[in-house]
Protein backbone atom coordinates (compact mmCIF):
# COMPACT_ATOMS: atom_id res chain seq x y z
CA UNK A 1 0.00 0.00 0.00
CA UNK A 2 0.94 3.43 -1.10
CA UNK A 3 1.41 6.12 1.82
CA UNK A 4 -0.42 9.00 1.11
CA UNK A 5 0.49 11.99 -1.01
CA UNK A 6 2.12 14.74 0.80
CA UNK A 7 0.93 17.07 -2.71
CA UNK A 8 -1.84 17.76 -4.47
CA UNK A 9 -0.97 18.42 -7.80
CA UNK A 10 -2.40 21.42 -10.26
CA UNK A 11 -1.79 22.33 -13.76
CA UNK A 12 -2.44 25.90 -15.16
CA UNK A 13 -1.15 27.34 -18.29
CA UNK A 14 1.63 30.14 -18.34
CA UNK A 15 3.56 32.49 -20.19
CA UNK A 16 7.21 31.18 -20.18
CA UNK A 17 10.32 33.09 -20.04
CA UNK A 18 13.79 33.22 -19.41
CA UNK A 19 15.81 35.37 -17.01
CA UNK A 20 19.78 35.43 -16.13
CA UNK A 21 21.43 36.46 -13.27
CA UNK A 22 22.79 39.69 -14.55
CA UNK A 23 22.28 43.31 -13.20
CA UNK A 24 20.62 44.68 -15.85
CA UNK A 25 18.19 42.03 -15.58
CA UNK A 26 17.34 42.30 -12.20
CA UNK A 27 16.80 44.69 -9.08
CA UNK A 28 19.07 43.49 -6.91
CA UNK A 29 22.77 45.14 -5.97
CA UNK A 30 23.95 41.25 -6.37
CA UNK A 31 22.22 39.39 -9.51
CA UNK A 32 22.72 36.28 -8.18
CA UNK A 33 21.02 36.48 -4.77
CA UNK A 34 16.96 35.99 -5.49
CA UNK A 35 13.76 37.50 -3.68
CA UNK A 36 12.99 34.70 -0.86
CA UNK A 37 17.50 35.25 0.13
CA UNK A 38 18.28 32.27 -2.07
CA UNK A 39 21.82 32.17 -3.47
CA UNK A 40 21.18 31.31 -7.44
CA UNK A 41 24.16 29.50 -9.38
CA UNK A 42 24.20 27.88 -12.81
CA UNK A 43 22.43 24.79 -13.77
CA UNK A 44 20.37 25.29 -10.50
CA UNK A 45 16.51 24.06 -11.87
CA UNK A 46 15.04 27.41 -10.42
CA UNK A 47 12.08 29.62 -11.93
CA UNK A 48 11.11 33.08 -10.84
CA UNK A 49 7.12 33.46 -10.70
CA UNK A 50 4.63 36.52 -11.30
CA UNK A 51 3.36 37.61 -7.79
CA UNK A 52 -0.52 36.50 -8.93
CA UNK A 53 1.10 33.21 -9.27
CA UNK A 54 1.77 33.16 -5.44
CA UNK A 55 -1.40 33.52 -4.70
CA UNK A 56 -1.96 30.53 -6.71
CA UNK A 57 0.18 28.35 -4.48
CA UNK A 58 3.40 29.07 -5.96
CA UNK A 59 5.28 30.18 -3.11
CA UNK A 60 8.81 29.81 -2.15
CA UNK A 61 10.18 26.17 -2.99
CA UNK A 62 7.11 24.94 -4.55
CA UNK A 63 8.01 21.83 -6.93
CA UNK A 64 6.72 22.65 -10.64
CA UNK A 65 7.45 20.46 -13.48
CA UNK A 66 7.05 22.41 -17.03
CA UNK A 67 5.74 20.83 -19.91
CA UNK A 68 9.11 20.02 -22.02
CA UNK A 69 11.66 19.66 -19.62
CA UNK A 70 11.58 15.66 -17.40
CA UNK A 71 13.47 18.25 -14.54
CA UNK A 72 11.49 19.04 -11.46
CA UNK A 73 12.28 22.94 -10.69
CA UNK A 74 11.45 24.96 -7.95
CA UNK A 75 10.69 28.65 -7.30
CA UNK A 76 13.26 30.34 -5.61
CA UNK A 77 12.07 34.10 -6.96
CA UNK A 78 9.44 36.60 -7.75
CA UNK A 79 9.02 38.88 -11.07
CA UNK A 80 8.66 42.67 -11.33
CA UNK A 81 4.55 43.34 -10.06
CA UNK A 82 3.53 44.59 -13.77
CA UNK A 83 3.71 40.76 -15.23
CA UNK A 84 0.75 38.67 -15.00
CA UNK A 85 0.05 34.78 -15.16
CA UNK A 86 3.60 33.92 -16.46
CA UNK A 87 7.74 32.49 -14.95
CA UNK A 88 10.66 33.00 -15.68
CA UNK A 89 13.27 29.69 -15.84
CA UNK A 90 16.51 30.64 -14.72
CA UNK A 91 19.65 30.42 -17.07
CA UNK A 92 22.57 31.14 -15.09
CA UNK A 93 24.88 33.57 -16.82
CA UNK A 94 23.80 32.37 -20.44
CA UNK A 95 22.35 35.55 -21.76
CA UNK A 96 22.21 34.02 -25.43
CA UNK A 97 20.07 30.51 -24.63
CA UNK A 98 17.64 32.45 -22.59
CA UNK A 99 17.19 34.98 -25.82
CA UNK A 100 16.95 31.56 -28.06
CA UNK A 101 14.40 30.35 -25.62
CA UNK A 102 12.02 33.32 -26.22
CA UNK A 103 8.90 33.33 -24.70
CA UNK A 104 6.29 30.80 -25.18
CA UNK A 105 2.45 29.40 -23.17
CA UNK A 106 2.86 26.08 -21.63
CA UNK A 107 1.31 24.21 -18.99
CA UNK A 108 2.78 23.62 -15.43
CA UNK A 109 1.79 21.45 -12.74
CA UNK A 110 2.91 22.30 -8.99
CA UNK A 111 2.42 20.95 -5.73
CA UNK A 112 0.84 22.39 -3.20
CA UNK A 113 1.59 20.88 0.48
CA UNK A 114 -2.05 19.24 1.55
CA UNK A 115 -2.32 20.34 5.27
CA UNK A 116 -3.42 17.69 7.60
CA UNK A 117 -6.05 17.53 9.85
CA UNK A 118 -4.67 17.29 13.67
CA UNK A 119 -7.02 15.79 15.77
CA UNK A 120 -6.57 14.89 20.06
CA UNK A 121 -7.35 12.07 21.63
CA UNK A 122 -9.33 13.35 24.36
CA UNK A 123 -9.14 9.91 26.05
CA UNK A 124 -5.43 10.01 27.02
Amino acid sequence: MEPPSKHIWYGHEVTVSAYNSVFWQTDSINPSVAAWGDTLKPGMKTIAVSRDLIEKGLTHNTMVKIDTFPDTFYVKDKMHYRWRNRIDIYMGKDVKKAREWGRKKLIICYAVPINPIHTTNEEN
